[in-house]
């Protein structure tokens, strides 16, 4: 490869080695510049309230003790982290007032209760690092352009995101899940959490304005029909393809916003039925516009009628595809001089009676 070759002009396969190695460490890049801010957000919180106290500590000894603040801003520290510089009343709890000791144990219960806390998202992220992670996350997210929203992420929606990570493709998965969710950041894979009130919200994080579609894979219709609604309302113009597992319910999704609708059910069962019919069935084109249509595979035998013959011949039974030859694709197959050849292997689009009669005809049975 030249120098003027880039990263398009690369194999499939090396390209998409190179764009999980970037994701890798853009990861780790963006990690190590937002994390520090994503632990100060997870605590700042706590960290208010222990200064809140130390303060109020500091009025207490101030006030009863008679100490000047700067020394009682000390003992209230001192008190606080269990140093023990300072004991208040000399260590006489008898003749200690009261209501300095009961404002001394609401400080010390709830400073024990932010310091623990601090203590816990500290160690949080360190040990897994989901807080660093998620920042960096959504920082690149907001850099994705064309990229694919998928929703769901089961078995549907791990083979959408697997067969786009074979293509190239940069896609962000929303999930409830939170243990997937986690698990993806893990894994240095874009994704979203997100909450069952609030798609809109979850589809603008993703970055629906910049992305090309969006694939909604959900187990549950309802939820499907909502993420549905949801992007066309954000994006009146963006493509959104839907999986439904009621089929009655194909119609409602498409009035919904959905471009094309798949029944996953009835699909599978289409192709495990065709599958028990004939063992030649390699997959199923499902189209709106001609419905669904098998894609086979035959073999040319010894005995087969179709030796010798053109692509006429096949074209009265199938919709020919293509021809496989000596493991390589052929080129000129519609050329009025190609002929069939015993081994070669037809690739064809059509009904199961027609595609039996060519099974028949190819003596592939």
């Amino acid at each position: 490869m030249n120098a003027s070759d880039d990263i398009f002009g690369t194999t499939p396969v090396k390209r998409n080695a190179i764009r999980k190695q970037s994701h890798k460490i853009s990861f780790l890049f963006y990690e190590a510049i937002y994390g520090p801010l994503a632990f100060a957000k997870a605590i700042y919180r706590q960290v208010i309230v222990l200064g809140a106290m130390f303060i109020w500590g500091a009025v207490i000894f101030s006030y009863y003790g008679k100490l000047p603040f700067v020394n009682s801003l000390l003992a209230s520290v001192s008190t606080i982290t269990t140093i023990g510089l300072y004991v208040p009343n000399g260590g006489n709890f008898v003749t200690m007032n009261r209501t300095e000791a009961a404002l001394l144990i609401v400080m010390i219960i709830v400073s024990v209760g932010a310091g623990a806390s601090i203590v816990q998202g500290a160690v949080n992220t360190v040990v897994n690092g989901d807080l660093a992670k998620s920042e960096a996350d959504k920082k690149l997210i907001m850099r994705l352009k064309e990229h694919v929203i998928i929703f769901g992420y089961t078995h549907l929606g791990k083979y959408v995101a697997e067969k786009l990570d074979d293509l190239g493709f940069d896609y962000v998965v929303l999930t409830r899940d939170p243990n997937i969710y986690h698990e993806l950041l893990r894994k240095n894979i874009f994704a979203i959490h997100e909450f069952q009130t609030q798609p809109m919200v979850a589809l603008k994080e993703a970055g629906i304005e910049r992305a090309r579609i969006v694939v909604v894979t959900h187990d549950n219709d309802s939820d499907n029909m909502l993420v549905i609604l949801s992007a066309r309302k954000l994006r009146p113009d963006i493509r959104i393809i839907s999986v439904v597992h009621d089929q009655s319910l194909i119609e409602t999704s498409r009035d919904a916003g959905a471009d094309m609708v798949i029944p996953a059910s009835v699909t599978v069962g289409h192709l495990l039925a065709l599958s028990a019919v004939t063992k030649d069935l390699v997959g199923i084109v499902f189209s709106e516009k001609i419905g669904t249509k098998e894609i086979a595979q035959f073999s040319i035998f010894k005995k087969s009628a179709l030796i010798g013959k053109g692509m006429q011949e096949v074209s009265k039974l199938a919709t020919l595809i293509g021809v496989v030859r000596d493991d390589q694709v052929v080129q000129n197959v519609f050329d009025p001089t190609f002929t069939l050849m015993e081994n070669d292997t037809l690739l064809v689009l059509g009904d199961p009676t027609k595609l039996q009669e060519l099974e028949e005809e190819a003596k592939a049975l």
